[in-house]
């Protein structure tokens, strides 16, 4: 057997040991964060949220969902959950909202939180919340293969306002296409609706409409901020983010 066929091996025996066992006998004395992304963007604009939370003492993983279908992104979200040894919190920006609502279902996460995000309940979709109460962009525009992306001439005003010029510009010159197949799949048994959950409402968001954070919000009893801010709220005020993702940890 090859060293690499015996990595794999040890790799899947590993993996059944361990399936079997509750969160609660694997916790050790790490305090994990698991941060995911939206759509049309990706996983470095957690930068600065994880460089407060590590310096905190906390274990950080950040998701890079495909955005390729909701199974897809949620099975990379469990991925990384169930590589951990204890309990998270399961964090979401935007349409990262809709993939924790479902991977909040897995066994190590004990909390949510919603960073200007989506917060669908059974039935809901992406699609169907933004048609309930429209944002006041209008930046989106459809692939011929069935994904959507931002018009990059209205992405630093729609998406990221407090953000420098440049940067928003490399933003939008490298954004994650959604898929539409991803945006319009219906939420089913919301985790939020069993586990506690915190939301940060962007108060200048153009990409979801303020009034709809707070419906959501609401809505669930999430423990509730406010903050003034473009849609990328994580980004443009990292410390404000870390805070309640903080609070959600104790």
């Amino acid at each position: 057997m090859t060293s690499y066929s015996r990595l794999l091996a040890a790799a899947t025996s590993l993996a059944a040991i361990t399936a079997g066992i509750p969160a609660e006998a694997k916790t050790g004395t790490t305090r994990n964060i698991v941060l995911v992304h939206g759509a049309f963007a990706d996983g470095s604009g957690w930068k600065a949220v994880s460089e407060i939370l590590v310096k905190d003492g906390y274990a950080v993983s950040i998701v890079q969902p495909p955005e390729t279908s909701l199974e897809d992104d949620v099975a990379a979200t469990n991925r990384v959950l169930d590589s951990l040894d204890g309990p998270a919190v399961l964090v979401g920006h935007s349409y990262g909202g809709i993939i924790i609502t479902a991977a909040g279902n897995n066994p190590h996460v004990k909390s949510l939180v919603y960073v200007a995000a989506f917060q669908p309940d059974t039935g809901e979709s992406l699609a169907s919340l933004g048609d309930k109460m429209p944002p006041a962009s209008k930046a989106i525009r459809p692939s011929a293969d069935g994904f959507l992306s931002l018009d990059q001439g209205l992405f630093h005003g729609d998406f990221a306002a407090d953000l420098p010029a440049a940067e928003a510009e490399l933003m939008a010159r490298s954004q994650v296409y959604l898929s539409v197949k991803s945006a319009t799949a219906p939420a089913t048994a919301p985790a939020w609706k069993t586990k506690p959950s915190f939301a940060v409402v962007a108060t200048h968001d153009r990409a979801i409409n303020p009034e709809l954070e707070r419906f959501m919000y609401k809505r669930s009893h999430s423990e509730t901020i406010e903050i003034d801010s473009s849609h990328v709220v994580y980004i443009s005020q990292p410390a404000k983010v870390a805070a309640l993702i903080e609070r959600a940890a104790q």
